[in-house]
């Protein structure tokens, strides 16, 4: 078994996800539609926490698969990259990168900044779970869909859709391979020009002066010293929003997100419990809490009873 065996076989098991449901905790119905009203309202403050047990949970599931065992153990390694490798055997070490979505948040906030470089043998990949509570505000988190993507083809996706010098350039780390594992650079950034026009336009002038290709992005040694050029000229911002899963523009990663939001939950979609959460219109939320969550008003002598 090769590493792409390793991880075709990982990504197999893990599509087979999509409808598991993750015994790890359960949120009790509400018992009333203003009690449902608050919770919807905070419900995704328990993402963080749901999604690092779903991630831990996966590892011990594909742990539980007997062909790996002959070859290897998938170990986490947090907080290194990937969270998860699979030790053993097989060489160069594949890894997973698990990033758990909950879809009723605005957008899929996960980050995906390393650099190309970590990518050279594609042994890394991208294992998206979307999940959310059976009854989208109450019950166990129920795995709704997967994908499993290439690290190295979203690392390219991020670049190619954000690099556009002189106006935003995407930087790699600085060598740190002298360093001690844990204090290693691997991720790159995103800078966006805030000079003037005229600075702009010189910059220009120095990017068409590296050639045909000057704006295709290479983390080469070479290239990244013409970017770092432009960073001490000339005055940029350190973009945060940078690399966003959601703002990387993969196609896998899109239909992916479009698939979720299809997806029916408790007589609606994904989508549609999304905009509606969202929207703060109290009267029509509790409408849809009480028709499709089967949460009805009580009074306070019902609930003493």
């Amino acid at each position: 078994m090769n590493t792409q065996d390793v991880i075709r076989l990982a990504s197999q098991y893990l599509d087979n996800l999509s409808g598991h449901i993750f015994d790890v905790l359960d949120i009790s119905k509400p018992v009333t539609v203003d009690a449902a009203l608050n919770l919807a309202k905070v419900i995704s403050k328990l993402s963080p926490l749901l999604g690092n047990l779903i991630e831990f949970n996966t590892v011990e599931f594909l742990n539980k698969q007997n062909e790996f065992s002959e070859f290897g153990k998938w170990q986490r390694q947090d907080p290194g990259f990937p969270d998860t490798i699979f030790v053993g055997t097989v060489q160069p070490t594949p890894g997973l990168e698990i990033k758990a979505w909950f879809p009723l948040a605005t957008e899929i906030t996960a980050r995906f900044k390393d650099s190309q470089n970590h990518f050279k043998y594609d042994q890394t990949y991208v294992a998206m779970l979307a999940w959310l509570p059976e009854k989208i505000i109450y019950g166990k988190p129920r795995i709704l869909d997967v994908c499993v993507v290439s690290g190295l083809s979203v690392a390219l996706a991020r670049d190619t859709h954000y690099h556009n010098p002189p106006d935003y350039i995407v930087l790699e780390p600085e060598d740190t391979t002298q360093r001690t594992a844990n204090l290693q650079q691997t991720n790159t950034s995103g800078y966006k020009f805030q000079g003037s026009v005229e600075e702009l336009l010189e910059a220009q002038k120095i990017v068409d002066s590296w050639g045909i290709e000057g704006k295709i992005y290479k983390p080469t040694r070479e290239y990244q010293h013409l970017l770092r050029e432009l960073l001490i000229r000339y005055k940029y911002r350190l973009d945060t929003n940078f690399a966003k899963m959601d703002r990387i523009v993969h196609p896998g990663i899109a239909k992916f997100k479009q698939r979720v939001y299809n997806i029916e939950v408790s007589g609606i979609t994904v989508g549609q419990w999304n905009r509606l959460l969202s929207s703060r219109r109290e009267d029509s939320i509790k409408k849809y809490l009480q028709d499709y969550l089967e949460i009805r008003e009580e009074s306070i002598d019902e609930l003493l009873d």
